[in-house]
């Protein structure tokens, strides 16, 4: 670890990603890019970044020895989370003064100390950024001074909206409460409250005295406008009594209803989409067997009988995948208890559909410990991941399922040679209904569910569930679940 904090490297790594930023990229692509420079100028053995939201936080960026954690939540009433949001902004402590489960794994793994550095945007904090170091000497002021700075540069990313927050609840969306202005006959503005600064992203000083900075709609109607920072609000307008011609405008950020809307929208189009298929299907056989039965022989009544019981497999598990997600289980509604995960590995691939359990190569050691949480789950959770990983690989490359531990957790990793995922995916790949593609050319059928319940049921066992590139090419799921 170098004494002090190599500039010369910072500086040049500090360069290249402005120059991401400058050429378009932004998002999770520059926060990683950002943390992979700043690791090795600051000397730290790894850096972590958490995504903070009033539902808790998540680790969504993570670099070198703490890259295992992510894709870790932190519950707003969680001990660690309470913890890292109290003291001062900037601060150094031992890793072994902060409570719970995944402070003792980085101890476990030699990381004793951490700087952290909270970011904040208008008041709300956004985040989080922690650089951890194994034990010795005090750290060098410098490396905490570059640390805040680096928070305060994320920070500044999250201000700008231009890919992050990762998760659509962030705080400076969820905060952001009604605008009003006032209008005269030219559309000028008169008046600007201070939540007006907040919904429309503009300070009082660029916006009085200047054109409304969105469409006015006529008195007594409702408009919703797209900003072009992706935000939606819904505007209405009145008459002022008076002489003077003066117009109020009330404004809301509406952006989660929007999205909520477009999931009902999207969850129509998807299930008719994909339920139409192997109903089709079903309706076609059935009806070849009802009208030409004596015409066809043995082998042909019994094809079209496993084809039929095939798509009514795949009907039934489509529509429990559907309920499940409707019913938006929380986490401690399920019984956690020590299990054989190795074992329930191998009886879940028994039952895995043909076409993606031929493919399966298991890669489990003799010795694995116990896993803590809910033993019949791992199929479900194992169907999801395979079948996904089938889907976006060619039909005759292996899917490998493989498992470890150590002094914490148990893990256990599905990873196939298919097209890969993209880093800005990582995170949204876990949204209910998400496709990496849209329209009627996708590629790759499929409801986007399956990762969304994962997450869902890992969660729900106090575990954490991540998606990575695959060195050479490839996706790598891993869950990981406390030891029993």
């Amino acid at each position: 670890m170098p004494e002090r904090t190599d500039y010369p490297a910072l500086i040049a790594g500090h360069t290249r990603v402005i120059s991401m930023i400058n050429s378009g990229e932004a998002g999770l692509p520059v926060l990683n890019r950002l943390l992979g420079v700043v690791e090795p100028a600051v000397g730290a053995a790894g850096l972590v970044w958490v995504e903070l939201a009033p539902a808790g936080g998540r680790v969504i960026a993570a670099t070198g020895s703490a890259e295992f954690v992510i894709g870790h939540p932190l519950p707003p009433t969680d001990p660690t989370t309470v913890c890292l949001l109290s003291g001062p902004p900037l601060r150094e402590i031992p890793v072994d003064t902060i409570p719970g489960s995944l402070a003792d794994e980085l101890a476990g793994r030699g990381l004793h100390r951490m700087i952290v550095a909270r970011a904040k945007v208008g008041g709300l904090t956004v985040g989080s950024l922690h650089a951890l170091y194994p034990a010795g000497d005090r750290l060098d002021a410098s490396q905490r001074a570059v640390i805040g700075y680096v928070a305060a540069c994320i920070a500044h990313m999250y201000g700008d909206q231009s890919g992050l927050p990762v998760h659509g609840d962030g705080p400076v969306v969820a905060a952001l409460a009604d605008g009003l202005a006032v209008v005269d006959r030219e559309h000028h503005v008169r008046l600007w409250n201070p939540a007006a600064v907040q919904v429309a992203g503009r300070p009082a000083s660029e916006a009085l005295n200047r054109p409304l900075p969105f469409p006015l709609p006529p008195s007594g109607q409702v408009l919703d406008h797209r900003l072009p920072d992706g935000r939606w609000l819904r505007i209405t307008a009145g008459e002022l009594p008076g002489p003077g011609a003066l117009r109020v405008v009330t404004f809301r950020d509406i952006t989660d209803q929007q999205r909520r809307d477009h999931d009902r929208d999207l969850f129509v189009a998807v299930t008719s989409h994909e339920l139409r298929t192997p109903v089709t299907v079903i309706k076609g056989y059935a009806d070849t067997l009802t009208d030409h039965w004596e015409s066809l022989s043995d082998g042909d009544r019994r094809q079209a009988a496993r084809i039929i019981g095939q798509r009514a497999n795949e009907l039934a598990r489509l529509v429990d995948r559907l309920l499940t997600a409707a019913t938006e289980n929380r986490p401690g509604e399920q019984s956690a208890a020590p299990f054989d995960l190795a074992e329930a590995l191998r009886t879940a691939v028994t039952d895995l559909p043909a076409d993606v359990r031929h493919r399966v190569v298991l890669d489990l050691p003799a010795d694995l410990p116990k896993a803590l949480g809910d033993r019949h789950s791992v199929a479900t959770v194992l169907t999801e991941l395979s079948t996904n990983a089938g889907k976006y690989s060619l039909p005759d490359t292996p899917i490998e399922v493989s498992a470890e531990a150590n002094e914490r957790t148990v893990s256990l990793r599905v990873a196939d040679r298919g097209i890969g995922i993209r880093p800005e995916h990582v995170e949204r790949a876990f949204d209910r209904f998400w496709q990496g593609e849209s329209g009627d050319r996708r590629r790759y059928p499929g409801a986007g569910l399956g990762l969304y319940l994962v997450r869902q049921i890992v969660e729900q066992q106090n575990g954490w569930v991540s998606l990575r590139p695959r060195a050479g090419g490839g996706t790598v799921a891993e869950v990981r679940l406390p030891r029993g």
